[in-house]
């Protein structure tokens, strides 16, 4: 059996009497991509928000690595292991590589001042592991573009021994040649046994990286499949008409037949 990194059990958000969530179970395993689609309005966001810690759960369960985890608040979510990295990514556009990485965790020497030989050095350590031909290390990361931009943003998640990584629309607005490398980092992330929770519009995307995929609807979950046992076309059917294919496993969300 794999091991289980996530369990959110039966989670349920309202937003005064507006459910947002309803019932939702998700699972995701170490080595694994698990891709979560859905339209807008489909509970995604409220989601991947109570798992960081932005938004609190009404009822239901998150379980880390199968204990219960209480998780209030973004610093609750990286005790846990969890790093999100949102579509905006939030670096800091006037600064390089290195000081985006230790941002707010800055390493100091014995005598209280900046220790930015030992940041860099840390710095192009783990982008080598992740992209060795990263070399603008000296460079702000205004400077870069969108792909370099991403991994610096996906360094930073790591640095700190993240185990559960949380992708918002990761290869939005970036070319096909930025898309393939990002989607060589992701694959990268999977072969170090992070659980990857990837968010995205784009379905081709979410083939070709995940192991697994989820659909929600209207605050529930449609269905599970792997995605060697669907088409793209079902699962455009789950997305849309709540309609589960016969290989995938139906949620609370699934279109009911007769």
């Amino acid at each position: 059996m794999a091991e289980e990194l996530v369990l959110m059990d039966n989670v349920s958000k309202y937003y005064g009497r507006v459910r947002a969530l309803d019932g939702v179970t998700f699972r995701v395993f170490k080595n694994e991509i698990v891709g979560l689609l859905g339209d807008n309005g489909a509970g995604k966001s409220t989601l991947i928000k109570i798992l960081s810690g932005a938004y609190r759960r009404d009822s239901g369960e998150i379980l880390i690595n199968g204990e219960p985890a209480d998780i209030s608040n973004p610093r609750d979510a990286k005790k846990y292991g969890i790093e999100t990295i949102y579509q905006t990514l939030a670096v800091a556009d006037n600064v390089d590589a290195a000081a985006n990485l230790y941002l707010g965790r800055e390493l100091r020497t014995p005598w209280g001042t900046l220790d930015d030989v030992a940041m860099e050095a840390k710095t192009r350590e783990v982008m080598g592991r992740l992209n060795p031909n990263f070399q603008r290390f000296k460079e702000p990361v205004k400077a870069l573009s969108g792909g370099q931009r991403q991994s610096v943003a996906i360094a930073r998640a790591i640095l700190f021994n993240a185990r559960i990584l949380i992708m918002d629309e990761p290869t939005a607005a970036l070319g096909p040649q930025e898309t393939a490398q990002v989607g060589e980092l992701i694959k990268q992330l999977k072969k170090e046994g992070i659980g990857i929770f990837l968010i995205s519009h784009d379905i081709h995307d979410v083939f070709d990286l995940a192991d697994r995929v989820s659909v929600m609807k209207n605050g529930q979950v449609v269905g599970h499949a792997r995605t060697e046992d669907v088409t793209k076309d079902e699962v455009l059917g789950m997305i849309i008409l709540g309609k589960v294919p016969e290989k995938a496993i139906p949620g609370p969300g699934a279109m009911q037949t007769a």
